[in-house]
């Protein structure tokens, strides 16, 4: 629903399309780690998708991870604890038309 984005916070002025596709947990196994497929997953994930915008949380102890969605196009947009137990996130956010 338009304007329930829990993004939107972050964003002033919001995008005029936010229609939003969320990222969770893009995994590769370790023997496959560094050799590009995590590229080519996230690439055919969000390539064909109708939202113009891709939104996800990193933890913010885990820079190298936020780096890797840095070289992907993201950028990170804010920080967020969405429990008081929980970890800081760092919230990323991507337009989709950069794949």
């Amino acid at each position: 629903m338009d304007g329930r984005e829990w993004w939107r916070e972050y964003l002033s002025p919001a995008p005029a399309d936010t229609a939003t596709f969320s990222l969770s947990e893009l995994m590769v196994r370790p023997k496959w780690r560094g050799t590009g497929l995590s590229a080519q997953l996230h690439t055919e994930l969000v390539g064909h998708r109708p939202e113009p915008l891709a939104v996800l949380l990193i933890d913010t102890t885990h820079p190298r991870v936020q780096a890797l969605y840095e070289s992907w196009g993201y950028r990170k947009i804010g920080e967020r604890q969405p429990f008081a137990d929980s970890p800081v996130y760092a919230v990323m956010l991507r337009g989709l038309s950069e794949t």
